[in-house]
């Protein structure tokens, strides 16, 4: 999740739903026991590739994946080896149904963030199983779904399962940082995307605490990142005989004015009725703010409690925060030049140019000059009511009946938005269930882990959601 700020923003009209029985139930031929053992095999050895981000290296990922699947009978296609830099690819593979409905694809990156290696317990890359859990950098971020994804493909195939919409496989490299693989591969090869009518990829955690399901996540939605340089041009001299009109005091009076800002809030319905789920686990005053948003924001006290927790903060406006300073390289000189990066999150569908603008006034200062970092993400919202979204929902309620399910806009940054880009409907889940506090020290953290069962769990979410969505 290049870019994540691992901590999902928006839940749009979370709702309870009721437990129906699927729709269509998994054929007998599924033993998900021994499914689970294969694909536990299968993530020890994509583990055992080291693909950290950089350099990537995910030409071995993808002739790994290549070959496990020419064994089950099912091509694919190894691409953008010259077009991406040296030891870096895309896969596809595709798995035909009669094309009565459009194809769905099945979306993971094959990278993995650095690994500082003097903090784990085990080798992150060894793919070693230990008290039930196997470890590795990939376990949650995002080899597991990866190998889970074609898992279920491979299971589909062998059950001889009748499918109406062809079952698509895409493997992208570069996701950790600047999304180059999946850019690469929907600007190249749109004849191998147009009949796709939607993606399933990663996505936020399900509150998982203590054994106890809280919520089911299915996103639709990102925050875009808007990152920004504050950039101030001053006099140079000696330190010690400081001067008029010195870059680094203006570029500090910037900052604090940015830190300070209060930018306006936005209480969308989806974040009303995130808000009115959550107000079930509170008491008192706190439940009734919950449940009532909209007229909490307008008490003094029921909005300074919301805006207390930088989470719900973050529900509600917009965000710019400085993180990264330089100034001159030595104590001793007045520097020329200093600089500021601001970390700017955008609520979906916010416009870029209004928060520049906005910047520029709070700043109130004409010698800061704005640039924007990198590229700007495409605006991404997915809808809720689809088949596939429908199809999700069947799926979690027959695995955990009676968990509310809540539609969720990350505040972090993925691949999803360029495929929106090309007109497919995509959606990010998570198919396990990590306990919160394993899913918070792990992505991109130490000791990475997920626990066997949930390997297992994994083939059966998507195995269901597969059916299900024909």
């Amino acid at each position: 999740m290049n870019r994540r700020c691992m901590q999902s923003l928006l839940f749009a009209g979370a709702v309870l739903l009721p437990a129906p029985a699927l729709a269509q139930a998994a054929p007998a031929p599924f033993d998900y026991a021994k499914l689970g053992e294969e694909a536990t095999s299968r993530l020890q050895q994509y583990l055992r590739i080291d693909t950290s981000n950089p350099p990537g290296n995910e030409l071995a990922t993808a002739r790994f994946l290549h070959d496990w699947l020419a064994k089950e009978g099912i091509e694919s296609q190894i691409l953008d080896t010259l077009e991406l830099p040296a030891g870096r690819a895309n896969l596809y593979a595709r798995l035909r149904g009669d094309g009565s409905k459009k194809a769905i694809a099945l979306v993971h990156h094959m990278d993995v963030v650095p690994v500082s290696k003097e903090y784990w317990s085990v080798d992150a890359f060894a793919g070693t199983i230990k008290d039930g859990f196997l470890y590795g950098r990939g376990t949650i971020d995002m080899k597991s779904q990866g190998i889970v994804q074609v898992m279920a493909l491979i299971a589909l195939k062998r059950a001889g399962v009748p499918l109406h919409r062809d079952i698509v496989l895409i493997a992208n490299a570069d996701e950790e940082d600047a999304g180059l693989g999946s850019r690469t591969f929907i600007a190249r090869h749109p004849d191998l995307l147009k009949d796709v009518e939607y993606s399933l990829t990663e996505g936020d955690e399900n509150r998982f605490e203590n054994g106890q399901l809280k919520w089911w996540a299915i996103e639709v939605g990102e925050k875009r990142t808007y990152w920004q340089r504050l950039t101030v041009n001053g006099p140079s001299s000696h330190g010690s005989q400081p001067v008029a009109g010195m870059a680094v005091p203006k570029l500090a009076r910037a900052v604090v004015r940015l830190s300070e800002w209060q930018t306006p809030l936005h209480l969308t319905p989806g974040v009303a009725g995130y808000f009115k789920a959550q107000s079930r686990l509170y008491q008192g005053e706190q439940r009734r703010w919950l449940a009532d948003p909209a007229a909490a924001l307008k008490d003094p006290r029921g909005r300074a409690w919301l805006l207390s927790d930088p989470a719900r903060n973050a529900l509600l406006r917009n965000t710019a925060t400085p993180t990264v300073l330089s100034g001159s390289t030595k104590v001793n000189t007045i520097g020329p030049v200093a600089t500021a990066e601001v970390d700017v999150r955008l609520l979906p569908g916010q416009d870029t140019a209004a928060m520049r603008r906005a910047m520029i006034r709070v700043i109130d200062d004409t010698s800061v000059h704005l640039t924007t970092i990198g590229d700007v993400p495409p605006n991404y919202d997915a809808p809720v009511g689809t088949d596939l979204y429908q199809a999700l929902s069947r799926t979690m309620n027959q695995l955990r009946p009676g968990a509310p399910i809540a539609s969720v806009v990350d505040a972090g940054a993925s691949d999803k938005p360029y495929y929106a880009q090309a007109g497919i409907i995509s959606y990010g889940v998570m198919p396990f269930l990590f306990e919160h506090s394993d899913y918070e020290s792990g992505v991109h953290g130490n000791d990475e882990r997920i626990s066997v069962e949930n390997v297992g769990f994994g083939v059966r979410f998507y195995l269901n959601t597969l059916i299900e969505a024909q």
